[in-house]
């Protein structure tokens, strides 16, 4: 099997090559980046953007199946008028490049999407084929329209939708609250917005598994161990750090106290208050579930500290 992957120079992009390349898999990477040198695997510089360029590359490599993880991420920075246009073509134009070439050769494509797609509101875990969109900001719009786009030009398809990402390459909330907790004494952390943490070297080998079968569809998939807010996970965190032997991290040295959203007020993106997502279809169809957030950030922490 041969698999092209898009955006490895993200935190998931870079698990899920390295998860083929443990496992024997043949796989083709690609991002915007002149070269991604932790990627043990052939790289190719690629702007999806543009099509001509995207079906020039899958036509030539003639790949099993592709796995499309790149995307425009950063949320806040997605409501600013002047960055709205790239946005869109990242995550519209360039997935609709991407499914519109799959689907013309006939290649099953996995598309990374968003709990964003949703409006967030109640408390219900979102079903991964429900239709009820309503998305609050920009990133979730483009991701959407993205999901719609796959799901037109796409021949065979996964959308796997995720949230509250962590990995080692790349920016995440852990790597923020370890570096603000070395320099203050007292944190405040929304406590109205509820969720599951998703660390990416557990949801890649999640996706590898999904992309050897034919079990098309939509799915959601974070790590097991219940539902917490961002105030929960930041308390873990420290408590965590502080028994790796982090003693900056400890009740002693450091408080952290629950906001609210409105009290937080720092946002330029509508955020979601219910980013609980039903896993319940993973079973179903023969997947096993990711492991418990706890014991993936105790994993996570013992490589980052």
């Amino acid at each position: 099997m041969k698999v092209f992957v898009t955006g490895v120079g993200g935190q998931l992009g870079y698990d899920v090559m390295n998860e083929l390349h443990q496992r024997g898999i043949e796989s083709i990477g690609s991002d915007v980046l002149p070269e991604v040198t932790s990627i043990d695997a052939p790289y190719y510089s690629l702007d999806i953007t543009d099509g001509a360029a995207v079906s020039a590359m899958l036509e030539k490599l003639k790949p099993d199946a592709v796995i499309h993880c790149a995307a425009w991420t950063a949320v806040d920075a997605a409501e600013d008028e002047d960055k709205q246009e790239t946005v869109r073509k990242v995550n519209v134009e360039g997935t609709k490049n991407i499914a519109a070439e799959c689907g013309a050769l006939d290649i099953p494509m996995m598309y990374i999407s968003t709990d964003y797609v949703f409006d967030g509101q109640g408390q219900t875990p979102w079903k991964p084929d429900c239709k009820e969109y309503a998305p609050l900001n920009v990133y979730g719009e483009t991701k959407l329209a993205g999901e719609l786009a796959v799901a037109e030009f796409a021949s065979r398809f996964f959308i796997v939708r995720i949230a509250w990402v962590f990995g080692l390459n790349g920016n995440n909330f852990i790597k923020t609250m370890l570096k603000v907790g070395k320099t203050h004494d007292t944190l405040t952390v929304v406590d109205d917005q509820i969720g599951t943490p998703t660390y990416t070297y557990d949801l890649a080998r999640l996706l590898v598994d999904m992309i050897q079968t034919d079990k098309y569809g939509y799915y959601h998939a974070t790590n097991e161990g219940g539902y917490i807010s961002w105030y929960d996970f930041a308390r873990e965190i420290f408590a965590q750090a502080a028994a790796l032997g982090h003693e900056e991290y400890d009740a002693a040295h450091l408080t952290v106290n629950p906001v609210t959203t409105a009290e937080y007020g720092a946002s330029k993106a509508a955020r979601p208050f219910n980013s609980r997502l039903d896993k319940s279809k993973l079973t179903e169809q023969g997947f096993t579930p990711l492991p418990t957030w706890q014991d993936a950030l105790t994993r996570y922490l013992q490589e980052v500290l």
